[in-house]
């Protein structure tokens, strides 16, 4: 299992010791965020027909920490190592002198500096570049509209070399067992960076591609939203034989009501003077009545016993005395409304000149009534 490593350190440590020189690169950066995929490029720009031997790329935080292998290339075999062993993998043209390194499902340890050496044969000197990779917190996957608003949804491919797309489409599926729809399709022109859009179906002229071609990101903008547009979104950039892939779940709310009711305070009515004259009548006619009602049940239940007529009796003669005072509790009401009504006519005669006492009943008439 260790075999090809050792076969690869040999040679390595026989450079260094025979004090091979690098041809030191300046640093390119790059930023990506957590679960992008990312293309280091690691392309030689030296001129004649040399054979490329050997690639490294090596990572280090920058945290004092040991470099470790990320991918070594040796004998027409590239072997990923160590926590980036199921996620790189060499995907330049080696007879080209591109040893370009396609990091997939970026983590937010990835963030530091990656290191590619390429080594040629019967050469001593070695082209070395550094990609410093910064890594952002990851984007949502998930993007929650309402029903007619617009949303965008991204899509780019990271990149440190000139790698332009040949092609990009958007893919759309319900998530039911249904065939996708085409969303977008997008088409580069030969010999020019730029190109043309088109879109289908019930996406027809909705979606407007937004995003920068140039730099491989076909984001899309989606206007008009409806509930049928719920579901997954698939974007596909094809760059040679590289095909990066990156979906956004999209969740449709509909939209609420926004009418309120507002309710309304009820506010305590006060009653008025006659209200309460009828209110008070209309007890007193009642209380009156009930006697008569006892009397009837009397006449047709006279052959009950002395001890049931006797508290027939007994209840009329409490009813006569309830009715009694509540008639004195209305004539005391009405006596205090007539004083009050007396203070006010003397105070406006007083006003006016004319003769008080007019027109007017003395509180004892009331009592007396």
């Amino acid at each position: 299992m260790f075999y090809p490593l050792k076969v690869i350190l040999i040679p390595v440590l026989l450079g260094y010791s025979l004090g091979l020189d690098d041809l030191s690169i300046s640093a390119v950066e790059l930023t990506v965020h957590v679960g992008d995929s990312a293309l280091l490029g690691c392309v030689s720009q030296s001129t004649g027909e040399k054979h490329v031997t050997k690639v490294d790329w090596m990572f280090s935080s920058g945290k004092h920490i040991e470099d470790e292998y990320v991918l070594f290339y040796y004998s027409n075999i590239s072997v990923p190592v160590g926590h980036f062993q199921n996620r790189v993998r060499l995907v330049g043209d080696i007879l080209h002198h591109d040893g370009s390194l396609l990091l997939q499902n970026v983590e937010e340890t990835d963030q530091g500096n990656f290191t590619c050496e390429i080594r040629f044969q019967m050469e001593s000197l070695v082209f070395k570049k550094v990609v410093v990779l910064h890594v952002l917190p990851e984007e949502p996957k998930e993007l929650m509209v309402h029903v007619g608003d617009s949303t965008q949804m991204r899509c780019v491919f990271h990149s440190t070399e000139e790698k332009h797309m040949s092609r990009a489409d958007w893919m759309f599926s319900s998530g039911e067992p249904a065939k996708e729809e085409i969303v977008l399709r997008y088409q580069r022109k030969l010999r020019t960076p730029m190109g043309y859009s088109q879109n289908w179906g019930r996406f027809l002229n909705r979606v407007n591609l937004v995003g920068d071609t140039s730099r491989n990101d076909v984001s899309i903008m989606l206007h008009g939203v409806k509930e049928s547009d719920g579901g997954n979104y698939t974007c596909h950039i094809y760059l040679g034989n590289l095909t990066f892939r990156k979906t956004t779940v999209l969740q449709v709310i509909l939209k609420e009501s926004r009418t309120l009711v507002t309710p309304v305070a009820l506010r305590p009515e006060i009653l008025g003077g006659n209200q309460l004259v009828i209110i008070v009548g209309i007890v007193c006619a009642t209380i009156l009545l009930l006697p008569v009602l006892i009397l009837i049940v009397k006449m047709a239940y006279g052959n009950k016993s002395s001890v049931t007529s006797t508290t027939l009796v007994k209840s009329l003669e409490n009813t006569e005395k309830a009715c009694a005072e509540v008639r004195e509790e209305f004539c005391h009401s009405r006596t205090s409304l007539a004083v009050q009504l007396l203070r006010l006519c003397a105070s406006n005669t007083r006003d006016m000149g004319l003769i008080p006492g007019q027109g007017t009943k003395s509180p004892q008439a009331c009592r007396a009534k």
